[in-house]
């Protein structure tokens, strides 16, 4: 399980605090996308299962849908994963090659591990290069060591001496009249042992420059190098290379074989994998940095992330099953695109970025629609498949006894139960005998088993519902659900919250409701307890038969001015004096 989503997939997913169908929908839904032949489509959930639902699943053999709680956009979404990188020991020639092959302008220096030492950039490196007329002597200063020059310079070493020290070194090149070639060297106070000189096929330079024991004697052009002269700079201790550049390249190149160690910057702007976009576009938008490094937590680069990075779309996609209203959807949904709509509940507020497939109908059950998607596309379900429709079914419309199922629920019921070869009756008693959710689990996780923020109104308030054999298991837990479903309330900043508790035997409810003491007076069901839990014979289905009770009552406190807010106060009716 995870509560991070991956970039460059589909999740078909419930809504928050799953229920069976939310669960068993998107299973399905993903079933028929990959029975289409289509890939990338994930079940998903933004909750934590019930013992009903790990009911259903171990009997038809499938695992619960990935775990996600949030999909808002962060930096893992659109940072480069695959970041080129380089180590501190690296040359200034190997830090421009790898600068042109990938065009970047930034590099991370990193040690094995990954940790990250500072970066370099190309204008750094741009600026060790920038001629400085006023001190000729730096503009011949090389840092490096033997084995960098070859490889900057592809050479071939004919000689060699401490081939791995790091030195410093000055260019000479020997262009000049052997009579005055060393008068520079002196002028300016270099010795021979920190010399490099560079020259084509004269030897006579070539003779002066080993008799004065300069450190590196580089011969250009892949010229032929006397064996005579190799041997004597074997035994004065004169490293020689034989470049297969002219003499001109190889004077730049030499300059590039310096170490990026003094180059790089400690200080750099780092970031999270898990930085939100929102929060980061505020700080792009005001820092000069070019490029931000992403570190996990033990400070080892896992990206990189430049400010058009930032505007990348997000590959990450949504299809919302059994909901329609941002407000029930995994955190982070109004940010990412979503693509599809398959629901059975009432049209909410949702705004989506381009057109997309949503399809509503009235029925009692997701899965009805899922299964029907089976048919149309002339599919067949597997029968486990076939299994986990028919419990979304019988779960959302209470084995076909609420008042939310249709005659298409029944149909496709018994089309499921054909095909997954299991009574619908046998399977209803089952589920529903799987266990108390009450006894089985806490108050505040009975409380957000299955719970659905609405607003109408202008009113925010939750209804939560549980289904029960009987209600001998809510009495004796009455008072502490009750202390939950009020906690609730106040952490979310609501108006008021319920609680549904349905014996699917006798298809009666209570309702324990906690909030607003206007709205609490307003519900007129019979009250069983301290106006706070009410009989509601008949009633079963929150979709059909609760939230539009509910929403009764407050468009009738609205038309009299009287709409409570969250914090517990009512507007004072509108009048001329007041405006």
């Amino acid at each position: 399980m995870t509560s991070a989503a991956s970039a460059n997939q589909t999740y078909i997913i419930g809504h928050r605090n799953p229920d069976a169908d939310s669960v068993c929908s998107a299973i399905a839904y993903a079933a028929l996308k990959e029975a289409q032949g289509l890939k990338g489509f994930v079940p998903a959930r933004c909750g934590n299962t019930n013992a009903r639902i790990d009911t259903i699943l171990a009997k038809f053999d499938t695992p619960a849908p990935i775990y996600i709680s949030d999909v808002t956009p962060r930096v893992r979404d659109v940072m480069i994963e695959d970041v080129v990188t380089i180590q501190e020991d690296a040359t200034c020639a190997e830090a421009l090659e790898l600068i042109d092959q990938h065009d970047v302008r930034i590099l991370p220096v990193v040690t094995p591990e990954r940790h990250v030492k500072g970066q370099v950039s190309i204008f750094d490196l741009g600026g060790s290069f920038v001629p400085r007329i006023s001190q000729p002597r730096e503009m011949r200063r090389v840092t490096t060591s033997i084995s960098n020059i070859a490889r900057a310079l592809k050479a071939k070493v004919l000689t060699c001496e401490r081939e791995d020290e790091i030195e410093g070194l000055f260019v000479r090149i020997g262009a000049m009249d052997v009579r005055s070639f060393w008068n520079v060297s002196h002028h300016e106070n270099i010795p021979a042992d920190r010399s490099i000189v560079v020259v084509g096929d004269r030897w006579d330079i070539q003779q002066r420059s080993i008799q004065n024991k300069v450190r590196i004697l580089i011969i250009t052009g892949n010229l032929p190098v006397d064996d005579d002269v190799v041997a004597q700079a074997k035994g004065a201790g004169v490293t020689v290379l034989s470049s297969p550049y002219d003499t001109a390249t190889t004077a730049w190149a030499i300059r590039s074989a310096s170490s990026i160690s003094k180059l790089i910057q400690p200080k750099f702007s780092s970031l999270s994998p898990e930085t939100r976009l929102s929060d980061l576009r505020r700080k792009v938008a005001v820092s000069s940095a070019p490029a931000f490094l992403v570190l996990t937590d033990d400070g080892r680069l896992c990206g990189i992330l430049t400010k058009t990075d930032v505007l990348r779309p997000i590959r990450r996609r949504l299809i919302l099953v059994d909901h329609n209203e941002i407000s029930q959807a995994v955190v982070g949904a109004d940010q990412v695109e979503i693509t599809e709509i398959i629901d059975h509940h009432r049209l909410g507020p949702v705004n989506t970025s381009q057109p997309i497939l949503f399809l509503n109908e009235p029925v009692g059950s997701t899965c009805t629609i899922v299964a029907d998607q089976f048919r149309r596309f002339g599919l067949t379900p597997s029968p486990r498949i076939a299994g986990i429709m028919m419990s979304g079914i019988i779960t959302d419309t209470l084995h076909l006894n609420s008042p939310t199922t249709t005659e298409r629920d029944g149909e496709i019921l018994q089309w499921l139960s054909q095909i997954a070869g299991v009574d619908s009756k046998e399977l209803a008693n089952e589920i529903f005998a799987s266990g108390s959710i009450i006894l089985s689990s806490s108050p505040e996780e009975v409380i957000n088993s299955d719970c659905k923020i609405y607003e109408e109104e202008g009113v925010r308030f939750s209804v939560s519902q549980v289904e029960e054999l009987g209600f001998g298991n809510f009495w004796p837990h009455a008072e502490e659900l009750t202390a939950a479903l009020n906690a609730k309330r106040r952490e979310e900043r609501l108006v008021f919250s319920c609680l549904l508790v349905t014996d699917i035997n006798k298809q009666n409810s209570l309702l324990v409701a906690k909030g607003d003491e206007e709205i609490m007076s307003r519900i007129s069901y019979p009250n069983l307890e301290n106006d706070e839990i009410f009989d509601m014979p008949g009633i079963v289905s929150r979709k059909k038969q609760l939230i539009p009770f509910l929403g009764g009552v407050l468009k009738e406190m609205h038309a009299e001015g009287s709409v409570p807010r969250a914090g517990g106060e009512t507007p004072a009716p509108f009048s001329p004096a007041s405006a």
